[in-house]
C-alpha cells in the first residue's frame, strides 16, 4: 500500500499510541509481577488485583481491537480479521448508510441554507486577489478551448451548418426591423459618430492622397491651374463640410441619413422588390466561393485579438474582468434577494444531482472498497481509525484496574 504525506503522519500517530497502550499493558505486568508475593493483607493487595485485573482488560480490548484488523498473534481464531473477511459486506454497508443519511433531498437542502453560499462566496470574490484568481482560471480555460478550436473546424461549421441555414431564412423583414428599431433609439449615432472622426482625421493627415484621386479625374483639356485650384477648393470644403457634420447633432446631412435609413427599414418590411433583392444579394453573399475562406480568416482575425488579450496581464480586459468579478461579489454579499436566488438555485441543482444520481455517487464507496485486497483494505481503514481505536485499550487498562480495586474491595468489606 503506498502512502501518502497525510498517511505517513498517521502512522507515525498510530504507532505512537499503540505504544502509549502496549506501556500500560507492561507497566500493569510489571506492577503485578512486583506485589504478587508481598503481603495481600494490606495495601499490597489492593496494588495487585488492581495490576491484575488491569492486564485483563488491556489484553480483552488489544484483542477486541486487533480482531477487527487481523488474526491476533496470526492464529486464525473465529470471528477475528473481521474488515478483511467482510470487505465487500462492509463496502455495502457503508453505501447505504451515506446513501441514507447523507445523499438525500432533505439533508442537502438543509446543509445549502445554512452553508449561506451566495453571501460566502460573494465575500470571497471582492477580494481582489481572489478575483484575479478567478479571472487567471477562467483566462486558462478559456485560452485552451481556444487553442482546441481549429480553422478547419471553423470552416466546417460555417460553410455546412451555419450559413446554409441563413440562406434558407428570410431576414429582410428582421432587418428591416433591427435597423428600424436603430435609427429610432439613436443607437447607430457612435458609429457615424466614428466613421466622421476617422474621415476628418484621414482628410487632415492625407491631402495629397486625397487631391490625387480629383486630379485623375478632373478633365484633361483643363488647364492644370484650373483644375489646381478647383481641386484644392473642393478639398477645403470637404474638410469643412465633415467638420461640420462632425460637431453637429442636428446636421442636415445627419438627419438625411437617417431619413435613408428609415426609408431602407421600411421597405426592408414591406416592399416584395426590395426584399426580393435583398434576399438576392444575401444568397450571392452567402454562397460566394471565398466565403469560408473569408471566415476563417475573420475568426483568426479574433482569436488573435483575443489571445493578446487573454496573454496581457495588464490589460483592459483583465481589469474589467476582475471589476466584473468583484461587483459580482458585491452584489451577492449585499443583495438579499440575489443572494437567495443563488442559493434556490445551488439547491435546485445539488436536490436534483442526489436525487437522479444519489446512488451512483454513492456507489463509489463500495467499488472503491472492493477493488482493494482484504489486507490493504484493513490497513487503509487501520490507519485512519486506529489511532482512536487505541483510546480502548487505554481505556479497557484503565477501567479493569478501577474494576479490580472495586472486587478487592468489596471482597475485604464482605469477608
Amino acid at each position: 500500500m503506498s502512502l501518502t504525506a497525510g498517511d505517513e503522519v498517521r502512522l507515525a500517530r498510530l504507532r505512537r499510541m499503540k505504544a502509549i497502550a502496549l506501556s500500560l499493558l507492561v507497566f500493569a505486568a510489571v506492577v503485578y509481577l512486583a506485589t504478587l508475593r508481598l503481603d495481600h493483607s494490606g495495601v499490597w493487595g489492593y496494588v495487585n488485583t488492581m495490576s491484575e485485573a488491569a492486564m485483563v482488560g488491556a489484553l480483552a480490548d488489544w484483542f477486541a481491537v486487533t480482531a477487527l484488523f487481523r488474526h491476533p498473534l496470526g492464529i486464525p481464531i473465529p470471528h477475528t480479521a473481521i474488515i478483511p473477511r467482510k470487505k465487500d459486506e462492509l463496502a455495502g454497508s457503508l453505501q447505504s448508510f451515506f446513501a441514507s443519511n447523507f445523499l438525500t433531498e432533505e439533508v442537502v437542502r438543509e446543509r445549502i441554507a445554512d452553508a449561506g453560499l451566495a453571501r460566502r462566496g460573494g465575500r470571497w470574490l471582492r477580494d481582489e486577489a481572489h478575483a484575479r484568481r478567478v479571472v487567471g482560471e477562467g483566462v486558462r480555460v478559456a485560452r485552451a478551448l481556444l487553442g482546441r478550436i481549429k480553422d478547419d473546424d471553423v470552416r466546417t461549421l460555417a460553410v455546412d451548418v451555419v450559413l446554409p441555414r441563413l440562406d434558407r431564412e428570410p431576414v429582410s423583414q428582421v432587418t428591416g426591423a433591427l435597423l428600424d428599431s436603430i435609427v429610432a433609439d439613436r443607437a447607430h449615432k457612435g458609429f457615424v459618430d466614428l466613421v466622421l472622426r476617422e474621415v476628418h482625421t484621414w482628410l487632415t493627415k492625407n491631402p495629397k492622397a486625397f487631391t490625387a484621386i480629383l486630379h485623375e479625374r478632373a478633365p484633361r483639356w483643363s488647364p492644370h491651374f484650373v483644375n489646381q485650384r478647383v481641386v484644392s477648393a473642393l478639398y477645403w470644403q470637404a474638410l469643412d463640410w465633415v467638420s461640420a457634420v462632425r460637431d453637429d447633432p442636428e446636421h442636415t446631412a445627419r438627419k438625411g441619413l437617417d431619413d435613408l435609413l428609415l426609408r431602407i427599414a421600411g421597405d426592408l418590411q414591406a416592399d416584395p422588390s426590395v426584399q426580393a433583392r435583398f434576399e438576392a444579394l444575401k444568397t450571392r453573399l452567402l454562397t460566394h466561393p471565398q466565403i469560408g475562406q473569408t471566415v476563417v480568416s475573420l475568426w483568426a482575425s479574433v482569436r488573435r485579438s483575443l489571445e493578446s488579450a487573454l496573454d496581457d496581464a495588464d490589460s483592459d480586459l483583465h481589469a474589467r474582468a476582475v471589476r466584473g468579478v468583484q461587483e459580482l461579489g458585491e452584489a451577492l454579499e449585499n443583495d438579499p434577494a440575489m443572494a437567495d436566488r443563488v442559493d434556490s438555485t445551488a439547491s435546485d441543482a445539488a436536490a436534483w444531482l442526489v436525487t437522479t444520481y444519489g446512488h451512483e455517487l454513492s456507489s463509489v464507496i463500495s467499488h472503491t472498497i472492493q477493488r482493494w485486497d482484504g489486507r490493504d483494505a484493513s490497513k487503509r481503514i487501520e490507519l485512519y481509525v486506529g489511532r482512536d481505536l487505541q483510546f480502548i485499550r487505554i481505556n479497557g487498562t484503565v477501567v479493569g484496574a478501577l474494576a479490580g480495586l472495586v472486587i478487592h474491595t468489596v471482597s475485604q468489606l464482605v469477608l
